[in-house]
């Protein structure tokens, strides 16, 4: 089973993740992640309140489906 299967598997069809949830899904660290939600890498989040972030599911799957291609494309070109 590859990275995205499992990762989609495990996701609702929809709501929201906390970071928490998005980081291990997405294997990077916590300012990784927050610099790519800054450069538009990642997706934004929506503030739910001055201190919590949350991310659409929709979202997160398809970053993962994103990655997963990328991946893919890489191995096909080596």
């Amino acid at each position: 089973m590859s990275f995205a299967s499992k990762s989609l598997a495990s996701l609702p069809e929809t709501g929201y993740l906390r970071e928490p949830a998005v980081l291990t899904l997405i294997p990077v660290s916590r300012s990784t992640w927050w610099a790519g939600v800054k450069s538009g890498r990642y997706p934004a989040g929506l503030k739910l309140s001055s201190r919590v972030t949350a991310w659409r599911v929709e979202d997160i799957r398809a970053l993962i489906t994103q990655i997963a291609a990328n991946q893919s494309i890489q191995k096909e070109a080596a």
